[in-house]
């Protein structure tokens, strides 16, 4: 029978809380002390229990969803007593429960649908995975409205009427909404996506960059005027407005953790679309040394740090963590002699010891006035959220040549870009190459998922390891997906940089107004890494994958990079 296993040598408090949790009889309970080796976890105590009772065991996973027979049950059930119809088996429908002995719900859906139904053993962790995976979030609050209310959108013009209606009924609509935002915060999203179609109404969250579908209980359409007029109200916006764009913001208190979110409103053909930028406002900062940069593009970014005056520009797409960084280079120069003020739509991060503003275009505050008032309050470095126009241009050009260190960011493809797009926008060639001292260029790629990366060994790859000059022997992964990544195979992002320095040849050319080439190839004999060259670089550190940097990057990186490793594998 083997020793009789002491609970306190293993975690007493566990043991204790799992026989409750599966209201263990007396008898299970001392035949479940004897078992070695001790279980340590409620799987192992739901295997062992399957074993007793001849009953079967599934982690949930690689189960595909059967939708039709998910719907012969009330959703409302399946979430209360958390259970979760798998197939049909002889008859039978086999239902998945982390509760053997807590039979009130199996008895209501077998009340309710009259189907004979057997349990199988499941963790309560993956059922809640899969429940929200399956049902959708906020299911349970749609389900109780669909029950309450039997609301029902059936054309546009009946939208007042329906509004009106759910409006007795705010308390659920508040809560799903809610459960969204809680859902993709705790996902880590950057936005949400709330998309009316025909017959549906679909919400994304975009996850490291990527949109990822979310499941939603079936009846939401009814729902949608609701849910985008809660989004309004809490945005502050006109509900009653449904043919014009309206942008606002919200503020939420999640986990002691502010996030402030962008709100985009835009009518569509079925009904208003909402898209919702989260903020993070008690993000940490990383250090400089945490960006991941290498030597190179390290040295030369501490190098600007400490100049007295000049222009540093961060370009990039729209997030591509363009602010992140130059958050990260104001904080490392953040110090009690050193005036900072910086001008932003929106502020991002809140730094203490930071003079920030926020950019107002309705009250009139924008970033050409702003700067003007912010050079009569002496500032020593000054933080341009983006040059977006020529005024905003010539006014940090005439900061940055009166002894301001001016940090900016700028929408182009590549580090030399950023120079002729000043030209382009009405500054003055000369103008640029006295005040410019150096460009920063950045994307950000997927970070492979530590749990289920493998090796690549295609013959695509080996091919690729030639023309990058790789040794054939090189370890290159690929992404595979798994529970832990969502099945995206990534989790979280890395920056890729390209640092161009504007020395005496760079600031000749641009008095010269010459083509974006010559200065990107100027640049490059000096040293100058592209974006994929540094991409190479982390694929090679096994950081990410080759198709995410060929995803950043353009065709014309790509090209200069492999085109020189190439040569020597012909011969």
């Amino acid at each position: 029978m083997g020793e009789t296993f002491a609970p306190e040598t293993v975690a007493a408090q566990l043991f204790d809380r799992m026989v409750a949790a599966h209201q263990l009889s007396v008898a299970d309970t001392a035949a479940l002390r004897r078992v070695q080796p001790p279980p340590a976890s409620e799987e192992d105590v739901l295997r062992w229990l399957a074993r007793e009772y001849g009953l079967d065991f599934t982690t949930l996973e690689d189960l595909e969803p059967d939708r039709q027979l998910l719907s012969l049950f009330p959703a409302r059930i399946l979430l209360k007593e958390e259970l979760l119809p798998l197939k049909r088996v002889n008859g039978t429908v086999e239902i998945a429960t982390s509760r053997l002995f807590a039979t009130q719900g199996l008895d209501a859906l077998k009340t309710l649908t009259g189907l004979n139904l057997k349990p199988v053993l499941a963790s309560s962790e993956s059922l809640q995975r899969e429940i929200k995976r399956r049902l959708g979030v906020g299911a349970d609050t749609i389900g109780t409205l669909d029950q309450e209310k039997g609301l029902q959108v059936v054309d546009e013009n009946f939208e007042d009427t329906n509004l009106d209606t759910a409006a007795g009924d705010e308390a659920s609509i508040i809560r799903f909404v809610n459960q969204v935002l809680r859902d993709a915060i705790e996902l880590r999203a950057s936005d949400i996506h709330l998309e009316p179609f025909e017959d549906e109404f679909r919400i994304r969250y975009r996850i490291d960059g990527v949109l990822q579908e979310t499941s939603v209980p079936a009846q939401l359409k009814r729902f949608q005027p609701a849910i985008v007029s809660r989004v309004k109200i809490l945005s502050h916006l006109n509900i009653a407005e449904k043919r014009l764009p309206q942008d606002g913001r919200i503020k939420i208190r999640i986990d002691d953790a502010e996030v402030d979110i962008r709100v985009s409103v835009i009518p569509m053909l079925h009904g208003e679309a909402v898209v919702m930028r989260l903020l993070r406002q008690n993000s940490t900062l990383r250090g400089l040394n945490e960006l991941g940069m290498d030597k190179r593009e390290f040295d030369g970014f501490q190098r600007v740090l400490e100049m007295p005056h000049g222009i540093i520009l961060v370009t990039g797409p729209t997030g591509s963590g363009k602010t992140s960084t130059l958050y990260t280079a104001l904080n490392e120069i953040n110090d009690a002699v050193r005036k900072i003020i910086t001008i932003e739509d929106p502020v991002e991060y809140q730094l203490k010891g930071v003079n920030q503003i926020q950019v107002s275009e309705k009250a009139g505050l924008t970033f050409g006035r702003g700067l003007r008032s912010i050079l009569r309050h002496d500032p020593d470095v000054i933080l341009i959220g983006e040059i977006r126009d020529q005024e905003t241009a010539q006014i940090a050009v005439q900061a940055s040549l009166t002894g301001h260190l001016v940090f900016s960011t700028l929408h182009t493809n590549d580090a030399p870009g950023a120079l002729t797009r000043l030209v382009d926008m009405g500054v003055e060639p000369y103008l640029v190459a006295s005040s410019l001292e150096a460009v920063l260029a950045q994307r950000l790629v997927r970070v492979l998922c530590e749990q289920c990366k493998e090796e690549d060994r295609s013959p695509a790859m080996l091919s690729f390891k030639e023309r990058l000059g790789l040794p054939p022997n090189a370890v290159v992964y690929r992404s595979v997906g798994c529970r832990a990544c969502r099945n995206t195979g990534f989790h979280g992002r890395h920056a890729i940089f390209e640092w161009m320095d504007a020395d005496n040849e760079i600031r000749e050319l641009i008095l010269k107004n010459v083509s974006t080439d010559q200065i990107r190839d100027a640049a490059r004999r000096k040293g100058m890494r592209t974006l994929a060259e540094d991409g190479w670089r982390l694929v090679r550190l096994g950081i990410t994958t080759v198709d995410e940097v060929l995803s950043v990057t353009t065709a014309k990186e790509v090209e200069r990079t492999t085109q020189p490793a190439a040569a020597p594998a012909q011969q």
